[in-house]
C-alpha cells in the first residue's frame, strides 16, 4: 500500500469498484497517470489516437461486464491490441508498466472484494497480452 493514502483513508473507509461510478472514478484516476506517463502516454494518444472520451466509454463498460456482469461490452480486446502491435511493438515493460499504474491507483483509492478482483483480472490481461502479442511471432504471409 501507497504512503500517499490519507490516515483517514483506511481500507474499510475506501470505496469498493462495486458500481459504474465507483468504476468510472477509478478509470479517470488511472488514464490521469497512464496519459501522463512519457512511455504509454504516446502509445495512447499518438500510436493509438485515442479520443480518450471515447475509450473511457469503452474501458468503462469492458470493466463494469467484468466486474459488475453487465453487457454492454462487445469489442474483441485481443485484437484491438494486436492491431495497435502491428502499428508500434507492445513491449513486455509497457504492460508491466500498465499493471503497476493500475495496482498503485486501486491501492490508493479503494479496497474491496470487487477491487481484488480487478487487481487480479488485471494480472491475467497484462499477462495474456504479453503472451499473445509480444511473445507470439507474427503469422507467416501465405506464399
Amino acid at each position: 500500500m501507497s504512503k500517499a493514502r490519507n490516515a483517514a483513508d483506511s481500507p474499510a473507509t475506501l470505496p469498493d469498484l462495486d458500481s459504474p461510478a465507483h468504476i468510472q472514478q477509478f478509470l479517470q484516476l488511472f488514464y490521469e497517470r497512464l496519459l501522463n506517463d512519457p512511455e504509454l502516454a504516446p502509445v495512447f494518444l499518438e500510436v493509438a489516437g485515442i479520443d480518450v472520451r471515447v475509450h473511457l466509454g469503452h474501458i468503462q463498460a469492458y470493466w463494469e461486464k467484468l466486474l459488475l456482469k453487465e453487457n454492454a461490452y462487445h469489442r474483441h480486446t485481443m485484437n484491438i491490441h494486436r492491431a495497435l502491435h502491428a502499428k508500434q511493438a507492445l513491449t513486455d515493460r509497457a504492460f508491466d508498466r500498465w499493471l503497476a499504474f493500475f495496482r498503485e491507483t486501486l491501492a490508493n483509492h479503494f479496497s474491496g472484494p470487487y477491487a481484488d478482483r480487478a487487481l487480479q483480472i488485471a494480472g491475467h490481461i497484462a499477462s495474456n497480452m504479453k503472451e499473445q502479442i509480444v511473445r507470439r511471432p507474427a503469422p507467416s504471409p501465405a506464399l
